[in-house]
């Protein structure tokens, strides 16, 4: 099986830094692309972030130049590091991985349980 961890959210002033981690374990073979997704309260969960097992990067506008997406691929591990960051980031914050968990197998995507990131002074 397959786990992605999230950690790192808190409770943030406006203008403040925070770093989510993401940390994928157990059988795997390959991960593809790694992306960050995040849903405030009554709304549509919304793509934030992916990277690409090359480290090709693609970012919603309402982040670009104030969010910076990342991996390590030696340790399975995915970062977002999020700076200046606006009231209007508060979410919970969800990792997803697409996945091979053997050379054999199809790809799946794997999700994590959401940190929460609240940014209020």
């Amino acid at each position: 099986q397959v786990q992605l961890v999230e950690s790192g959210g808190g409770l943030v002033q406006p203008g403040g830094s925070l770093r989510l981690s993401c940390a994928a374990s157990g059988s795997i073979f390959s991960i593809n692309a790694m992306v960050w997704y995040r849903q405030a309260p009554g709304k549509q969960r919304e793509l934030v972030a992916g990277i690409s097992s090359g480290g090709i990067t693609n970012y919603a506008d309402s982040v670009k130049g104030r969010f910076t997406i990342s991996r390590d691929n030696a340790k399975n591990m995915g970062n977002l590091q999020m700076n200046s960051l606006k009231p209007e980031d508060t979410a919970v914050y969800y990792c997803a991985a697409d996945i091979k968990q053997s050379s054999s197998s199809t790809t799946g995507r794997f999700w994590g349980q959401g940190t929460q990131v609240t940014v209020s002074s």
